[in-house]
């Protein structure tokens, strides 16, 4: 009877152990996440806050089931850190309210001034081509982008694209390629490379049906990973939502972030452009990776101002990606859309931030071009 209690002694001193370290790391990459840093090692922790909450909130449940010294400092530490990591994801929760309620249309009406969007990072070493074409002529999308796309890809799904009389092409080699295509009528399209070489974005002027027109911009910037930290990134996404904001149309942007949005820099964007983010109330509509469902997070974003109303809003089945596809139909109707939308309001210090994102890209590219000519 001693050996056996002595083993259950055992067992729970290294449970105990084991549940304070976990929460201890739990606690810190919180910390981390809340430092105001561009470091790829800080910012990585932007993306898994889900799994981070989840797996203190097991923690800190488990706290109140054992006894040890230090348990109730240690607990509302934890729990403090939760409810910082449920700030941000909340929003994206069926508890908020939404931010974009659904518009009810139908018939001609429908046909004017809505149109349908399909978005897949499709993975350049994925060659699978078949089920992307499958999926391309089921959804028949009125705006297609395919990302990662390299020349491979592009001849892949040159049939499919064969329907689409407006396109911007940027087959690369290096993760970043680009294929854009729209059966709205487009002017001024162009593809341009804004923070960094060999990263191009798509950009245009697309019009409705109905004749009306709006600003669509598609981006792909590149993740933080050990090496690339994430001015560029961050820079890129500034500078594409000022720019929409100085067309003064409706706007639209849809892409790999390789953000999420509950992001700081994806809120900045989200208020410079006055954007409504429709996943807002209505879940998390996670895109990445796409063979681990548990461990999803919300890469792969549209983004419209408040003049659109939403019809729908989906992420599609695996196809052989890391990401999941996205398909939605949006309308552009501003006498409508403005009195179902509620976009975020700018805040006072939202112009320092943005200069502080651009100094610090600045900064960087000196940092870069210096360590190039040595």
């Amino acid at each position: 009877m001693a050996a056996r209690n002595q083993t259950s002694g055992l067992w729970l001193q290294i449970a105990s152990w084991s549940t304070a370290v976990l929460a201890g790391v739990v606690i810190l990459l919180t910390i981390a996440s809340a430092v105001p840093s561009n470091q790829w090692w800080i910012r990585l922790w932007d993306f898994p806050r889900l799994i981070i909450f989840t797996a203190g909130l097991l923690l800190l449940l488990a706290l109140f089931t054992l006894r040890f010294r230090g348990r109730g400092p240690l607990a509302i530490v934890l729990f403090a850190a939760l409810a910082y990591q449920a700030g941000h994801i909340y929003p994206y929760t069926i508890f908020s309210p939404v931010e974009a309620e659904q518009i009810e249309i139908a018939g001609t009406e429908r046909r004017a001034h809505c149109f349908t969007i399909l978005s897949l990072n499709v993975l350049q070493d994925n060659r699978d081509f078949a089920r992307t074409r499958a999926l391309i002529e089921r959804v028949d999308p009125d705006i297609l982008l395919l990302m990662e796309a390299d020349q491979r890809w592009l001849d892949a799904v040159e049939s499919q694209l064969a329907g689409y009389p407006y396109r911007l092409e940027a087959p690369l080699s290096n993760t970043y390629g680009m294929i854009f295509a729209t059966r709205l009528p487009m002017t001024g399209g162009r593809l341009l490379n804004l923070a960094e070489i060999r990263t191009p974005s798509a950009h245009a002027v697309l019009r409705t049906r109905s004749g009306r027109p709006f600003r669509l911009a598609a981006l792909h910037p590149r993740p933080p990973h050990p090496g690339q930290d994430t001015e560029e990134r961050d820079a890129e996404i500034a500078i594409a939502a000022m720019m929409i904001r100085e067309s003064g149309l409706p706007a639209l942007t849809l892409g790999d972030f390789n953000d999420v949005g509950w992001s700081e820099t994806s809120q900045l964007f989200r208020r410079l452009g006055r954007y409504i983010d429709p996943r807002i109330g209505r879940g998390f509509y996670a895109t990445f990776p796409a063979s681990l469902p548990a461990f999803r997070w919300p890469l792969d974003h549209i983004f419209f101002t408040e003049d659109f109303g939403l019809v729908s809003l989906q992420t599609g089945d695996p196809i052989g990606s890391d990401h999941l596809p996205v398909r939605a139909e949006i309308c552009l109707v501003p006498e409508v859309g403005q009195t179902l939308n509620a976009p975020s309001e700018t805040e006072e210090d939202d112009a320092e931030d943005v200069t502080e994102v651009i100094e610090a890209y600045r900064e960087d590219q000196v940092v870069e071009r210096r360590t190039g000519e040595e």
